[in-house]
């Protein structure tokens, strides 16, 4: 019965799944990225290379995918902080990461095994042509942006809520323990202090965007405060603002700034700002004013005197205090190790996140993490011996 299950084609998990958003590679800046992000509403954006399709075929070819962290670890990087205008406007090859087999391409008739393959091999995102009588050219906004009708993304969390639809198939494996099952992986590689640099995070948001994770943030004695997710580093409009807030705050300031989105404690503003002069890093101040001072007379223009803007509301939000022990008053997610593995899926899933921190019942002190890449492996070791 499982075995058939991953014998279905793979179109058939990109049932009601929205095309996805792109940019050609040439002739777009990091600059044009950002702005497809924005106005997109979508988490990523396939940069597209016409010249590497496959010969004899009309499609284009996905170079890479990218997202708003992807800019945030670009503009902190050293060669960029102290010229953050001209860093903006280079060519969006720069964000494409340096290693292959990330995003893999992969036709409709595939079986869900073959495309489950490429995921426990690595891929981070399939591109699945969406089988369509529409048209079959992309549609090209007035802003540059295009729409690729004809492709969507495949996302760990696809399959992971394909299986999870018939997790009786796989019974007794989803009832045991993410502990007995040997998913709780070492976190340390994704750990940073709360009173490290900002600066410190770069190399860990860079893991996390490979393994779809995030950062944790610990006390010294190893208790989770919070993590900074690269879906967090997104959320927001003030780019440059966050950006500015890497280069100068400490982890667990920076956390509290990214929890803050439109209404940035004015305490952390002025820190951010005192420390851009510090370091000499005029540009990304002025741009940081402007950015903020943009955001602010859009929300006041769209709102009345009496109420908040529905987009304000949407960027704020909650505040997060921090109790006697340390932890934020609103946790991450988490799980324990004696968790089954059913309980972490649904548990992700409805939180749309693709990891849980695994967590010590009694201190809350940091164990591990599990994540979707190490669910699905287990699912295709379920079938290997029948196939």
């Amino acid at each position: 019965m499982a075995v058939s299950l991953v014998l279905n084609e793979v179109s058939d998990l990109c049932i009601g799944k929205p095309p996805l958003i792109s940019l050609p590679l040439s002739a777009a800046t990091v600059s044009d990225a950002l702005l497809a992000l924005k106005r997109g509403g979508e988490p990523h954006l396939a940069v597209l290379d016409p010249d590497r399709a496959p010969p004899g075929k009309k499609a284009v070819a996905v170079a890479g995918k990218i997202c708003v962290a992807d800019i945030l670890c670009f503009l902190c990087s050293d060669d960029n902080l102290a010229s953050p205008a001209a860093a903006l406007e280079r060519p969006v090859t720069a964000l494409l990461p340096k290693g292959t087999g990330l995003v893999r391409l992969v036709e409709p008739q595939f079986s869900v095994l073959e495309a489950l393959d490429l995921i426990v091999d690595g891929a981070q995102n399939l591109v699945i042509p969406i089988r369509s009588l529409g048209r079959k050219k992309l549609d090209q906004g007035g802003d540059g942006v295009a729409t690729a009708a004809k492709f969507c993304w495949l996302t760990h969390e696809d399959f992971v809520r394909y299986f999870l639809n018939s997790i009786a198939l796989f019974c007794p494996i989803p009832t045991l323990s993410i502990d007995d099952l040997g998913l709780v992986q070492s976190a340390d590689a994704l750990t940073i202090r709360h009173d490290e640099p900002g600066l410190s995070l770069l190399p860990l948001v860079r893991r996390a965007l490979t393994e779809q994770a995030a950062v944790a943030v610990v006390t010294d004695d190893g208790q989770l405060l919070g993590d900074i997710s690269p879906c967090a580093l997104s959320a927001g409009y003030n780019t440059v603002a966050v950006a500015a807030g890497i280069a100068t705050l400490k982890a667990g300031d920076l956390m509290t700034f990214i929890d803050h989105y439109g209404s940035p404690p004015e305490s952390l503003v002025r820190a951010i700002k005192a420390g851009l002069k510090e370091k000499g890093l005029q540009e990304m101040l002025h741009l940081m004013e402007d950015e903020l001072s943009s955001f602010s007379n859009s929300s006041s223009a769209s709102s009345s005197d009496d109420d908040s803007s529905e987009e304000e509301k949407r960027l704020r939000r909650p505040s997060k205090s921090f109790s006697s022990t340390g932890r934020r008053s609103s946790e991450p997610e988490v799980c324990h190790p004696g968790s089954s593995l059913v309980a972490v899926m649904v548990q992700a899933l409805v939180h749309r996140v693709s990891y849980l921190w695994v967590v010590d019942e009694e201190d809350y002190g940091l164990i591990g993490i599990v994540t979707f890449a190490d669910m699905l492996c287990v699912f295709r070791e379920q079938l290997q011996p029948s196939l």
